[in-house]
């Protein structure tokens, strides 16, 4: 965190104020919806690209005023693009689906015809390669462990899990896709319990797993789409399925689909992307 947060800051930064000091910056935003194929669908993201790095407060205060569970800001660099994460509340080391909406808004609006980005970020370097209209991250694999549940997680999710996992996230595993869709957290329960973010799964009926992911002291009582908790559910159901390409579905409310394949200690996220606004904002 610190070596990421010093080498950006250390790069050309822009003001925000205009040159004469008479009014506000204006900057490009975009909300994409990613892993999806229509408006409506998957999860939205904020993508603002910079010409430099602007104040932390300032993109915090963006990613408030937009509201959807992340908004992504990027600087331009070689050989890698800079690219942080904010969700309403709080910057995050990692983001899948506004990583790919942001590969997105490179290769459809300001690189045209650009089929790979790679980003320098707090976890790594990541990359999204494009195929027509399908986008695949690059990102790492935490195989989760068996841990003992936190105190109070399965009556905050009203629950009775199988087994309880850590990777990057809590993982409950529950019996069915059934139970699942079932669940009503208490979300205020959850947010008392403070780091506790957490992923319900269990065998899709339809497709290898199904997910959902709540994460209310992040300010996102439940995600639609998260490509992040899949850094752990991929490597999980890779080994309890015996295969390493794997067909996802979170059954959020808007839901999303993912492709999974495992690849060693990495993995290949896909899916795809649509833009549903573009504008300017003044800050």
């Amino acid at each position: 965190m610190t070596d990421f947060s010093t080498r950006f800051r250390a790069r050309r930064a822009i003001r925000l104020e205009s040159g004469d000091g008479a009014g506000p910056v204006k900057l490009k935003l975009y909300q994409i919806d990613a892993f999806a194929d229509r408006v409506f669908a998957g999860n939205p993201a904020g993508v603002c690209p910079l010409e430099g790095w602007i104040p932390e407060a300032t993109m915090q205060a963006i990613a408030a005023e937009n509201n959807v569970a992340e908004t992504a800001f990027f600087v331009a660099g070689a050989p890698h693009y800079g690219l942080r994460w904010f969700t309403p509340t709080v910057e995050i080391p990692l983001c899948g689906h506004a990583t790919l909406a942001s590969a997105f808004v490179i290769m459809t609006e300001l690189e045209r015809g650009k089929t790979r980005q790679s980003f320098e970020t707090q976890s790594g370097v990541l990359s999204v390669e494009r195929d027509g209209e399908l986008y695949t991250l690059d990102f790492p694999s935490y195989a989760p462990r068996p841990v003992t549940p936190p105190a109070r997680l399965a009556a905050a999710l009203g629950v009775r899990p199988v087994a309880v996992l850590r990777g990057n996230y809590n993982l409950v595993l529950l019996e069915s896709e059934a139970a699942v869709r079932a669940v009503k957290p208490d979300f205020g329960d959850l947010a008392w319990m403070d780091g506790v973010d957490v992923v319900v799964t269990a065998q899709g009926d339809n497709c290898d797993f199904v997910s959902r992911f709540f994460a209310p002291n992040h300010g996102i009582p439940e995600d639609p789409v998260t490509g992040s908790t899949h850094c752990m559910l991929t490597p999980y159901w890779a080994e309890k399925l015996g295969k390493t390409r794997l067909e996802a579905r979170q059954l959020s409310a808007r839901g999303g689909e993912l492709v999974c394949e495992l690849a060693g200690d990495r993995e290949k996220i896909a899916g795809r992307c649509v833009k549903y606004l573009e504008g300017e904002i003044d800050v």
